[in-house]
């Protein structure tokens, strides 16, 4: 294994932006829910006439779908992502906004998401049209938290997310929750520069990370690694659908 100054240095350097995650390649692994959410999304997205999709990072996943219905749309809040979505998805006629809220009422057959910084339910069912869909993976409780709480100390009462809560509020808002799946999946790196990159990229797991601040706990990562011990942890996620129930003739 490469010193840690190499391997922390390489990994404080390296870009961040955008959705991918092929740097970590060899350097970590994560297990995958099974249901295989882009390959479900291609599917749905080759069957309708228009379609948004929410916090679309750099448009990586989106971009995996061999066709987009004629009307397709993608939001996207970060200057970076939202311009290396443009640059991947421009081509195809995607059409890149900065949020849900310009999008006009009742104007998409689908809606859909991976990993959403926040779901609004309400803007989600007033975007859907009747009969319409939301569909989407979206990150559970307690995810990546035995990586998380060696920086920030324990995180009971903190869990986040939850599915049924989020069920319950999808139907606050007047949609009907048709289907929901959850998963349990492991993470494991297997060098300190792996760990560096990921807190760069989720930003929202270590909101204060800097190499400088964590240097001690880096180091404990490091030395534990060098004695043949890789850092894992879970992630947690869930795919929910759920129907804007169609107008009454």
């Amino acid at each position: 294994m490469r010193a840690f100054d190499e391997l922390v240095e390489e990994a404080a350097a390296a870009e961040v932006a955008g959705w991918g995650f092929e740097w970590l390649n060899g350097r970590a692994t994560e297990e995958r829910p099974p249901w295989g959410y882009a390959k479900l999304l291609a599917g749905r997205l080759g069957q309708v006439q228009s379609a948004l999709d929410i916090d679309t990072g750099g448009g990586e996943v989106l971009a995996e779908a061999p066709t987009f219905p004629p009307r397709m749309v993608a939001t996207e809040a970060w200057p970076a992502n939202a311009r290396r979505a443009q640059e991947l998805l421009a081509p195809r006629g995607v059409v890149i906004i900065e949020s849900i809220a310009e999008a006009p009422d009742e104007s998409f057959e689908l809606v859909t998401a991976r990993h959403p910084v926040r779901p609004d339910w309400e803007e989600i069912h007033r975007v859907v049209v009747p009969g319409g869909c939301y569909f989407a993976q979206h990150v559970g409780p307690s995810s990546a938290f035995e990586l998380i709480e060696h920086f920030l100390g324990p995180l009971t009462g903190k869990e986040g997310r939850d599915a049924q809560r989020e069920c319950a509020a999808a139907q606050d808002a007047g949609l009907v929750v048709t289907d929901l799946r959850t998963a349990r999946c492991r993470m494991e790196f297997y060098d300190v520069g792996a760990v560096v990159w990921i807190l760069r990229k989720c930003v929202w797991w270590v909101p204060d990370f800097s190499v400088e601040k964590y240097r001690n706990e880096l180091v404990e990562i490091d030395t534990r690694m060098r004695g043949g011990k890789s850092v894992v942890a879970h992630s947690t996620r869930h795919l929910i659908e759920a129907r804007r129930p169609a107008s009454r003739s």
